[in-house]
């Protein structure tokens, strides 16, 4: 077999692989794939085309797509933003946080998660004690695989709490991994990813931001730490994304915020996931409502209210729209403005990780340190580029209570729709409140964490399913 067949054979795999289970991927036949694999790692051509090939599935894969069995749709369901306009059940449960074991949607988010780590090992384990790469490259794949599997144990431990830790490819072996402790999936996502900021160039290749650099480690470390309350890690990591480089900038623009390669941009992906088809992201085609397409949700009230319309918010003019249907206003997100394309022009890639976020880490963590006028520096930041008033830092009853709400309110509106930001906040802070009051919400403290899916419990007897389903 040539190598342009085994790369051709390879790709499909890559392709095909979020469409199947682990148990029905498992039926390939291993010897050969082991063959086809090192194949593939014996030239830096189709090894990088490996390594694209991981990067363009993620827009493909349930758990990445910003589509309807995203993390970012689900876990934005699961918070306040938003309202459902569908009689989806899927959909339904997650908005009212009870969600069945037996529900698709996390049945395929779970699913797309797994299937990226898969993805990630097998580069991993492909350029393993490989002689036919040069170091650049095998650095690169490396480090690319490792934040990549990072990323996604860092949304599935916070989403789903004690899950299995997979580090390799062995399907009898991983069909039967039990619930890893907490704390150890958190030392693997670190480990990950420090080995990541060491391998990566602080650079883009070609100025594209859809394969990640050593800020893109160093950006989800500074949130890493923040999740763990390692409130001087998280100031020294964010320190390093905002200072130390010229890669980045908060945009006065804000249309310009989500195009490709954005100047705001940590990490994006890319569109091009589609194939020939099309050249929108997902998240445009699944929140923007148009006269003929009334998408499945839109703003709720109490997320408009945060919004004061005695203050004009550049955020709330440019990043909101709104639509009369039937009679009713319905407002929906619009940080991304194409629904539907086949041009082929790709202008926006859907965004992960942006500078913004990086101001209200260090923030946050200041806050938490008691660094309460350089928590508000940061805050300002913000603020004066939604041109809005600023924290007044010479206010020295400011409390570091009120600091934080501030950085809470302030991480919602910005970060909204973008990768369960808002989930993740409540959590973080306990606002049970918040989801207690939502209109048919049946919140109880065991929704915090999503349910494992009924058929991978049936499958694996190792698996214990978290309490309360």
């Amino acid at each position: 077999m040539n190598i342009l067949n085994t790369l051709i054979k390879f790709a499909t795999i890559v392709v095909l692989l979020p469409l199947y289970s682990c148990e029905e991927f498992v039926k390939v036949d291993t010897p050969t794939y082991k063959l086809d694999s090192q194949v593939v790692f014996a030239n830096e051509q189709a090894a990088q085309s490996a390594l694209t090939g991981m990067f363009n599935q993620l827009f493909n894969a349930s758990f990445s797509s910003g589509g309807s069995q995203s993390v970012s749709y689900l876990a934005g369901l699961s918070a306040d933003n938003f309202i459902v306009t569908s009689t989806s059940q899927d959909l339904n449960e997650f908005y009212q946080n009870n969600i069945t074991s037996t529900n698709n949607f996390n049945l395929e988010l779970w699913r797309g998660s797994y299937n990226i780590i898969y993805q990630a090992n097998s580069l991993l384990e492909g350029i393993e004690n490989n002689e036919n790469l040069s170091s650049v490259l095998l650095n690169k794949i490396e480090g690319s695989a490792r934040f990549v599997r990072a990323f996604t144990y860092f949304y599935l431990v916070i989403l789903y709490d004690e899950i299995p830790l997979i580090l390799n490819t062995n399907y009898e072996v991983n069909a039967l991994a039990g619930n890893e402790d907490r704390d150890i999936i958190f030392q693997q996502i670190t480990l990950d990813l420090e080995s990541a900021a060491n391998l990566l160039n602080a650079s883009y290749t070609d100025e594209d931001r859809t394969q990640p650099n050593t800020y893109a480690a160093l950006s989800l470390l500074a949130r890493v730490h923040l999740f763990l309350g390692n409130w001087e890690e998280a100031v020294n990591y964010s320190s390093r994304v905002i200072e130390d480089n010229d890669y980045y900038e908060l945009l006065e623009n804000l249309d310009q915020v989500f195009l490709a390669n954005s100047k705001e941009a940590i990490w994006q992906i890319s569109p091009i996931g589609w194939g020939n088809s099309f050249s929108h992201t997902r998240e445009g085609n699944l929140l923007i409502k148009t006269p003929t397409d009334n998408t499945p949700v839109a703003f709720s009230h109490d997320f408009l209210e945060i919004f004061d319309d005695n203050i004009p918010d550049n955020r709330a003019e440019t990043w909101i729209n709104d639509i009369v249907i039937n009679s009713d206003t319905l407002h929906y997100p619009y940080k991304y403005k194409i629904q539907y394309d086949t041009s082929g022009e790709i202008t926006e890639y859907s965004m992960v990780l942006r500078i913004a976020e990086q101001y209200l880490i260090r923030a946050e963590a200041n806050a938490q340190l008691g660094e309460i006028n350089s928590a508000i520096s940061d805050i300002n930041v913000i603020r004066n580029r939604a041109g809005i008033s600023l924290i007044d830092s010479s206010q020295q009853s400011l409390s570091q209570e009120q600091v934080l709400e501030f950085v809470i309110q302030e991480h919602r509106k910005e970060l909204f729709t973008e990768w369960g930001h808002r989930w993740l906040d409540l959590k973080r802070y306990n606002l049970t409140t918040n989801l207690e009051n939502k209109e048919g919400s049946n919140f109880n403290p065991n929704s915090w964490f999503f349910p494992f899916p009924a058929s991978e419990i049936m499958k694996n007897p190792n698996l214990t399913q978290n309490p309360g389903y």
